[in-house]
């Protein structure tokens, strides 16, 4: 969707939502994608995915017949794990989980990634099911932030012009994403392999630097003890 990069949008950018597939823990492109959108100079907020963490609650609802609200709530979980994950990956990510703490961090130039389960246990319009996925939740995030486009970071590649409904009936994205860009008038671009520049270009990222710029190491902030030490004797004075 050419919205998202046309002349316009590169002078005076509106922020929007990134998903990042859960997927993309098991592969290689993790690190580069968390590098550029750290380069971002457009305001974004990061949906992390439930990946693997995700996958493991699936096993375990039909292993143990859970329910679906259960396995609902144990999925959030998931993408916090997933998020805490990838907040650690660059220091200009923080880890949020209100409305009020996102807008914080955009004002202060850091890029949040959102912890969804707080806002979900109380938004009703949120089905406690499988029809609803992280990709139905950064849609969901977007409409409440009142942001009118989405990116969601795949394994696979979509050619753009696609509509939302068409890849829920294809399981690109969950029913409830196809919903709810529906009824929020929300523009979407999935970015799969081989399209890293087209997101950087999306989130207007400056070019990259040499080396990682990871979260820096904790320090000892703890008070030093002061050496206090005697005043130097005053001389004596010369022998006439």
């Amino acid at each position: 969707m050419t919205a998202f990069v046309d002349s316009r949008e590169r002078l005076r950018p509106e922020p929007l939502v990134v998903k990042i597939g859960g997927s993309l823990l098991s592969g290689g492109r993790l690190a580069g994608i968390a590098s550029t959108l750290a380069r971002s100079r457009r305001g974004i907020v990061i949906v992390p995915g439930g990946g693997g963490f995700a996958d493991e609650v699936r096993k375990a609802q039909s292993r143990h017949e859970v329910s679906d609200r259960t396995a609902h709530a144990m999925a959030l979980l998931a993408m916090h794990q997933t998020g805490l994950l990838i907040e650690d990956l660059q220091s200009r990510f923080v880890a949020v989980e209100t409305i009020a703490e996102i807008r914080k961090s955009l004002r202060a130039n850091v890029i949040p990634i959102w912890l969804p389960t707080r806002m979900c246990a109380t938004d009703s319009a949120i089905p406690e099911n499988w029809s609803i996925t992280s990709d139905g939740l950064a849609a969901r995030l977007a409409e409440r932030l009142g942001f009118q486009a989405v990116v969601l970071v795949k394994s696979r590649r979509v050619g753009t012009g696609a509509a939302a409904a068409a890849l829920a009936a294809e399981g690109v994205v969950d029913p409830e994403f196809a919903n709810i860009v529906a009824r929020a008038d929300i523009s979407f671009r999935i970015i799969g392999p081989g399209e890293e520049r087209e997101l950087a270009e999306i989130c207007c990222a400056t070019a990259p630097v040499s080396g990682k710029a990871r979260r820096p190491a904790q320090r000892d902030i703890r008070p030093r003890r002061i050496s206090r030490r005697a005043p130097p004797a005053t001389p004596s004075p010369p022998r006439q």
